[in-house]
């Protein structure tokens, strides 16, 4: 693929208008009118019909048949775009209850598309004696003359809830395929012209399990809270696939991701527009014989919440599955997989065959199955389901290496194949790690995007962010050297100032575009810099971008980590001179970048472990500065409703942040408010590129290589949105689908690694490439959430019995036993004791927990050249008072216990007071 320069500019050129908001308002644009003022077809001027059932309220257009709400019953909230009905209301343009086909007759090549949207027309009233039935039609009016079914649609009751129904009849004497079957799902997630309180009030986002008959669309509104509008297959209609509605002339951007079609058949696209790309799920279509009728549909179901969404499936018939710990699976993890349905499973198997082992093993008390699942084969894999029922379903896994391993194969691609070394670089931005591209396997010099081979922005700095992180996670001293030389002389008097006014502040970029100020030739004829983003030296300068200062910061953090737990690490500076320059870095943020400052930073978390590691060395008067700077910006989100503005008139980057602080002052009602909206689009679901995959949707513009809005797979807001959410749940250990969703995204931030160690900014979700980006990009700050995130959790679960994440645990004579996998091997949580188990150096090998005294026994992996200590810290999670005590270890100055470590492994005993 090569690179699409032109939408890029295009879509650079209108991220420039937004950049001159606050961010707390989406202002308006364009984007409301019908395109090129196309008349009306949709027909409303002929008014509305309006439906009940017991819980959804539904008002159709008279004319065409399609919704023009879909509200609750209770709370009246529609979940429709309704305010924008009469701007959409031209040719074209989707609403829920069109369909989209693509046949083809017997003997023909070439299928042919048709769909209800295109040329409307209104649509024939069809009458019935069935007393459910809501809204009844034949479509052909509204379908070209050559369409060769009968196609019928039925609104109508199913139980308590709405179900919409579509019944196609072949009345030729020629057999037809039906080679796509798409439903056009339409729900409120255009955000344009909404305040941030608006659309919190008014928006929703929708979020797939595309998991065949036990396949489900969950909409939620963006605050989280309330019910949740389920979509589900109506009999046989099974989520096949998700394809995006790019032809709907609703403009995409920043406030608007686009809308998408709940797929019953899809091998038409697969075999053509998606025929490079390895699909979800296998693409299927439906052969009409003369004379034959096929229905399809779907059903429209509320949770009464988000943590309903399971409870509510199982109350309508459908398969649910738990995965422990998620769906990305390392081969050295013993995985569990709790399915319930009440149909019996029939048959099992794996896609391919081999890439993971599936056992029942057991049964739970009501009626889950238990299967073991290990891992065998990188990659993508798929496990399919049928029972006696008829229904099958799928849940994809992501199967990679043990996190030790790809942790390792991370920090070594950077350190060699990302890894720049060039003194007479113009743009003093040797020695670094800097962007790469995987698709050509070459580093990234020169972009129209200055900030992409700038070292700095996300798109730029997530290279070295990801590999100083790395040394945190897995410290390497040779790849300490190599970051120790970046950060002296690359770093610290390039990136960040070292003298005179702007000292501590963060350039926006190494890189510029200024030809007339270099030698020629520096610039590439092939790169397009006529553009905004191709900055001139006095733009690459400028500090004011606040969202620059977190990388740096975190930088010195590790440095200051690095140097001070261990033994000869860090060589060139002392351990306090890199604590003070993070503490630095952070008040530099808010005294030269104070507009930006404003709102919550990606990997803004990292000025609060500063100020922990400031109180913790004594540097009281350092600890106070930071602390009262970043009590001002909390108490300013306490203010606000919603406090998840940024440069973008929606973000989900900045509630990390505001959660943290909001938690650290005490202001738990906004915390709360903020953990609400990331749930609201944070989901859990059995599909590794889903379950706690953060929304974002346009950042393949800015970092990423392929420049399209498009949901990414895992970008970096899945691992930082995981901080506050595993936070959270260390303060309610009872509240599983915390953990759920939390490590999910944690290890989302793993799950796009290469075999040979290259992180990609994101994955493409379109089925027509469902493949990583091709260039590293922003991942760093995803990394960071990683990081800091990497712990291993034991729980015991009222229906599954003891689970354990990041470790593989086992019950015998009344001990649980871990033996833990995370890659730091440095954070344990036992969630009964809410003990929270944590190491500035060394390695826990594995614990064994009594669960009937509370004692603990730990077990560190033995020392090396540098670390002859391990630094354990024991503590109740969000209290000030510990109720344990560690036998046989002294405790130093900054509260944590000192483990000598030698050529073995060494234990101690933690015991409750």
């Amino acid at each position: 693929m090569k690179q699409m320069n032109g939408q890029m500019l295009k879509a650079a050129i209108a991220s420039l208008i937004f950049l001159i908001f606050t961010g707390s308002v989406c202002k308006p644009s364009q984007a409301q009118g019908r395109v090129n003022d196309a008349p009306a077809t949709l027909g409303i001027d002929g008014g509305f019909t309006d439906h009940h059932t017991p819980t959804i309220n539904l008002k159709l257009v008279k004319a065409s048949g399609t919704v023009a709400g879909l509200e609750t019953t209770e709370s009246n909230f529609d979940y429709t775009p309704s305010d924008r009905l009469e701007n959409r209301a031209a040719n074209g343009y989707y609403h829920l209850g069109d369909v989209n086909l693509r046949l083809k007759k017997d003997g023909e090549n070439e299928w042919k598309d048709y769909s209800t949207a295109r040329e409307r027309q209104p649509v024939e009233v069809l009458n019935t004696d069935n007393e459910n039935v809501l809204s009844a039609a034949n479509l052909a009016n509204t379908l070209p003359d050559d369409f060769p079914l009968e196609l019928e649609r039925f609104w109508q009751k199913e139980g308590d809830h709405l179900a919409l129904k579509f019944a196609l009849t072949n009345n030729t004497d020629t057999p037809i395929e039906i080679g796509a079957l798409g439903i056009p799902l339409i729900f409120n997630n255009n955000i344009d012209r909404k305040s941030l309180d608006e659309a919190h009030t008014e928006n929703v986002f929708f979020d797939p399990y595309i998991g065949g008959d036990a396949g489900y669309l969950q909409v939620a509104r963006l605050n989280g809270e309330d019910e949740v509008l389920l979509v589900l297959p109506w009999k046989k209609s099974p989520f096949e696939a998700y394809r995006p509605l790019l032809d709907d002339p609703t403009r995409r951007g920043i406030t608007f991701e686009g809308f998408h079609e709940w797929m019953i058949h899809s091998k038409a696209y697969a075999d053509n527009e998606w025929k490079e790309s390895e699909q979800w799920n296998e693409p299927t279509s439906k052969i009409l014989a003369p004379g034959e009728s096929y229905e399809v549909g779907l059903e429209f179901v509320l949770a009464p919440g988000i943590r309903s969404i399971e409870e509510t499936l199982l109350q309508h018939q459908r398969p649910v599955a738990v995965g422990v710990p998620g769906y990305i699976l390392p081969m050295d993890v013993d995985g569990k997989l709790f399915i319930k349905h009440h149909s019996e499973v029939k048959s099992i198997s794996v896609e391919p065959s081999g890439a993971l082992k599936v056992r029942a093993v057991n049964t739970t008390p009501n009626a889950w199955t238990e299967y073991a699942v290990s891992a065998k084969k990188w990659g993508r894999a798929r496990v399919d389901i049928e029972y006696t029922d008829g229904k099958k379903q799928s849940i994809n896994y992501k199967v990679i290496k043990p996190e030790s391993e790809v942790v390792a194969d991370n920090g070594n691609f950077l350190t060699t194949e990302q890894w720049y070394e060039n003194d007479d670089d113009l743009f003093g931005r040797s020695p670094s790690v800097i962007t790469y591209d995987y698709d050509v396997k070459r580093k990234v010099l020169e972009d129209s995007r200055a900030w992409i081979c700038g070292l700095s922005d996300e798109g730029g700095a997530g290279a070295w962010l990801n590999a100083v992180m790395k040394q945190f996670v897995q410290p390497n001293p040779d790849q300490v050297e190599q970051l120790e030389r970046f950060v002296n002389n690359t770093l610290w008097g390039g990136i960040q100032y070292s003298e005179g006014e702007n000292k501590y502040g963060v350039r926006k970029s190494m890189f510029y575009y200024e030809p007339d100020s270099v030698p020629a030739g520096t610039y590439s004829d092939s790169i397009n810099y006529n553009t905004w983003a191709a900055w001139s030296k006095k733009d690459a300068e400028s500090v004011v971008r606040s969202y620059n200062y977190p990388h740096v910061a975190a930088a010195h953090w590790v440095m200051y980590r690095l140097g001070r737990n261990y033994n000869g690490l860090v060589k060139q500076r002392s351990w306090q001179w890199y604590l003070e320059h993070a503490c630095h870095t952070a008040m530099a943020m808010v005294e030269q970048a104070p507009h930006y400052a404003q709102f919550g930073q990606m990997e803004g978390s990292i000025f609060l472990l500063v100020l922990n590691d400031l109180k913790a060395e004594g540097m009281d008067e350092m600890a106070k500065q930071l602390e009262t700077a970043m009590k001002v910006r909390a108490s300013h989100w306490a203010s606000l409703n919603y406090p998840f503005g940024s440069e973008m008139p929606w973000d989900s980057t900045g509630q990390e942040e505001v959660y943290m602080w909001s938690r650290y002052f005490g202001f738990d009602q906004k915390a709360l408010v903020t953990l609400n909206a990331i749930l609201a689009y944070m989901p859990t679901v059995p599909h590794w590129a889903y379950n706690g995959n953060a929304r974002r949707y346009w950042d393949f513009l800015y970092g990423g290589k392929y420049s399209r809005i498009e949901r990414m797979i895992h970008h970096y807001g899945s691992a930082l949105n995981a901080i506050p959410v595993l936070h959270e749940y260390k303060l309610q250990p009872d509240d599983f689908y915390l953990l759920r969703v939390g490590y999910g995204g944690m290890m989302g931030a793993l799950s796009n690694i290469t075999q040979d160690g290259f992180a990609p900014c994101a994955s493409h979700s379109f089925p027509s490439s469902l493949w990583n980006d091709g260039i590293s990009g922003d991942y760093g700050p995803g990394y960071f959430g990683y990081a800091v995130n990497s712990s291993s959790y034991l729980i015991k679960h009222d229906e599954f019995g003891w689970l354990s994440f990041g470790a593989n645990s086992s019950e015998k004579k009344g001990l649980v036993r871990m033996e833990i996998t995370s890659a730091s091997k440095s954070r344990v949580f036992i969630a009964p004791e809410k003990l929270w188990l944590t190491l500035d150096a060394g390695s826990i090998r594995s614990l064994s927990y009594n669960p009937q005294n509370g004692e603990v026994q730990v077990t560190l992996e033995k020392g090396n050249s540098f670390t002859p200590k391990a630094f354990v810290h024991v503590e109740n999670f969000g209290s000030d008072a510990t109720n344990f005590e560690v036998k046989n270890l002294t405790i130093n100055e900054r509260g944590a216990y000192e483990a000598e470590l030698d050529d073995k492994p060494v234990t101690f005993t933690i015991t409750r007071k």
